[in-house]
């Protein structure tokens, strides 16, 4: 086993003292309002129209606010959605492709009133749907455009039940939404042939979610958006297919994992047809509407960007069945989307934040065209991350530790940092190696950070994610500690002093690992989930049925359900817990974070519990992220001892 590595920060400016600090308490001018200055995020999906691409933006600093935003060919930009509007759905409850374009025109979903809006230049936005008699009871998402009409995802909130459909809207707005397509739980990217013809789209049932099994299926449309009769043409339960897209020429494409990872194929004269075989994932989890990892460029081959345990590849499939790797612009790529002769998609690395790219596939070279704001960060403070394979039972796991990085400071001789095991939420989600300010503000206060793919993480191949099946709160907890166990082995953290933190199904993981293992010190959940038979019980439809997969049918997996949550195992927890919640959660119920805390209150566990009015299910407002990011900070200083730079708020940390 290798020794203990010296970890060293940055060398410093000439003529800059260094000063000597304890891990955690070093000065760092990433501060929290910063970071969400950093934190606008763009959605996965762009979009292109004549010579203009589009784009969504959700704003931390607008209070979360979702804006469209254009980029004319002449390069200016400009907010599409106007003040007032948020574009946004709710459909899923996680949303995604709640806006389209054609001709100049938006067609949006608003947050608020989940009503349809119609948005052209120089105009007022104006109402495609009525106000449903119930506010938001009506909710649309994933649009594709016809002659006159379009077609959508909707999903109805009424009498208590949750019905998921296709229908067919005039863009005039003057007749009600008229039903296509219904009978599944499920469906998802409607798609329109070129010829106005066809319709192709995904259906799925319970207790499937999309990564598990889809159909994709295929009708005639009539000029009045009427569909003939569907067949299902490929997928089915076992198999799932990702992004149905036309080819410009009327071929339908696809992707699907049937050998076990998200491949390309199209269909021929009613046949499914590989485009290519590679040993990477083209495809990604459905957890929003209109995700991409592939596109058509103007000679018709297809750039694809595909994710394996070796990183991430962009490759240019030739309509004579070759294929180029491109330079890719970063190390995580989404959403792209052709147009001019270029590509244009979202990229990041370890030294750059997410940001709209345009890339020429002729030359391979790319520029950034609309990145964040960002802190300004002196890229000697930046963490670069180490990709580390750890032993687990099942093979090779995989995380991306960043070491503590701040070129003033420097730790006591001997002493080892505090680590972070940060857990990606999903759980069928997996780490971004892109910079985040985030994962900055803790490394350069002397923090530092494993983002952990444990078993069950995409991007490897479906053989890796399920791992996970039947399993979760085991293979999940059992693989991140073993990821600090080996970190703290090889001398890259101090063993006394791992801390575990995640958010959604990584803040279950986070409890869970509290509960049932001894590795950590403390731990940081966000909006997690702590009972699972409640989770099953009292969620919205999407995931209504998904512990069926990650641990089994309830009710037969009641007893599953019980032995695997932190609620029910409180006395397991003895070490600090801290608790972040928003009151408008609609996935996670707040009363679980309410009685996980009271519960280890009343055994004297120390614990801060901190609840948000108005957040949901992933906190979006400025002063509500810069809130949780100090919060968790002044936490750790207690527990471990040291007292965090920059004059922060403390919190209350109960029985400690």
């Amino acid at each position: 086993m290798p020794g203990p590595r010296r970890l060293a920060s940055a060398e410093p400016s000439r003529g800059v003292p260094v000063v000597t600090a304890p891990y955690g308490a070093w000065g760092s001018p990433i501060t929290a309002p910063a970071v969400t200055r950093a934190s606008l995020r763009f959605s996965d999906s762009l979009e292109a129209d004549g010579d203009d691409l589009y784009w969504a933006e959700s704003r931390p600093a607008e209070g979360g606010r979702t804006v469209v935003v254009r980029r004319a060919a002449d390069g200016a930009t400009t907010d599409v959605t106007p003040p007032g509007f948020d574009a946004r759905t709710r459909v899923h409850e996680y949303g995604g492709g709640a806006y389209a374009v054609r001709d100049g025109g938006v067609c949006f979903a608003n947050f608020t009133d989940q009503r349809l809006y119609r948005h052209r230049p120089g105009e007022d936005p104006r109402p495609m749907t009525p106000e449903p008699a119930l506010a938001a009871a009506r909710r649309f998402a994933d649009f594709t455009f016809g002659d006159g009409f379009l077609v959508c995802v909707r999903e109805r909130h009424e009498d208590g039940e949750v019905v998921n459909e296709l229908a067919r809207l005039p863009l005039g707005g003057s007749e009600e939404a008229r039903v296509i397509a219904s009978g599944h739980d499920f469906f998802s990217s409607p798609r329109i042939s070129p010829d106005g013809r066809r319709l192709a789209w995904l259906a799925w049932d319970h207790p499937d979610m999309p990564w598990n099994g889809t159909t994709l299926c295929l009708a005639a449309l009539s000029p009045d958006g009427a569909l003939g009769e569907a067949r299902a043409v490929a997928g089915g339960r076992g198999e799932s297919i990702f992004q149905p897209e036309w080819s410009p020429n009327g071929v339908l494409h696809f992707a699907s994992d049937r050998t076990g990872w998200w491949n390309l194929y199209r269909l021929q004269d009613g046949e499914t047809v590989p485009v290519a075989a590679v040993t990477g994932d083209c495809g990604v989890p459905q957890w929003v509407f209109r995700l991409r990892r592939y596109a058509f460029l103007d000679d018709g081959s297809i750039a694809a960007v595909y994710s394996s345990p070796s990183g991430t590849t962009l490759l240019v499939h030739a309509t004579d069945g070759t294929a180029r790797a491109l330079p890719a612009p970063g190390t995580w790529l989404a959403g792209p989307v052709a147009a001019n002769g270029r590509l244009f998609l979202i990229a990041g690395s370890p030294t750059a934040f997410p940001a709209v790219v345009r890339l020429d596939p002729a030359t391979g070279r790319s520029e950034t065209i609309r990145a964040p704001e960002g802190p300004g960060l002196d890229p000697a403070l930046i963490s670069i991350p180490e990709r580390v394979a750890f032993r687990t039972p099942d093979g090779p796991a995989y995380a991306y530790y960043y070491p503590p990085t701040n070129p003033g400071f420097r730790a006591p001789a001997g002493e080892l940092p505090p680590l972070l095991v940060t857990i990606h939420g999903g759980p069928t989600s997996a780490a971004r190696p892109v910079l985040d300010p985030e994962v900055q503000y803790w490394t350069s206060r002397g923090f530092a950070l494993a983002d952990v793919d444990y078993g069950g993480s995409t991007g490897y191949g479906r053989a890796y994610w399920e791992r996970l099946q039947g399993t979760w709160g085991i293979v999940d907890v059992r693989d991140c500690a073993l990821a600090a166990a080996h970190l703290a082995a090889t001398g890259r953290a101090d063993p006394a002093r791992l801390a575990i933190r995640g958010a959604s199904a990584g803040g279950y993981t986070t409890l869970a690992a509290l509960a049932f293992r001894r590795e950590f010190a403390a731990g940081a959940s966000h909006f997690g989930v702590a009972d699972l038979e409640l989770l099953a019980r009292d969620t919205h439809k999407f995931e209504s049925r998904y512990l069926d997969w990650l641990v089994g049918p309830y009710p037969q997996a009641a007893e599953s359900c019980r032995e695997r949550s932190p609620i029910h195992h409180l006395d397991g927890i003895d070490r600090p817990v801290i608790l972040f919640q928003g009151l408008e959660d609609r996935v996670v119920p707040p009363e679980q974070a309410q009685i996980m805390a009271a519960g280890l209150r009343e055994r004297g566990v120390p614990v801060a519990h901190l609840t948000f009015p108005g957040e949901g299910h992933g906190f979006r407002r400025a002063e509500n992220i810069a809130r949780t990011l100090e919060a968790e900070l002044s936490f750790y200083g207690q527990v471990f001892g040291f007292d965090p730079a920059g004059g922060i708020e403390p919190v209350l940390v109960e029985e400690l």
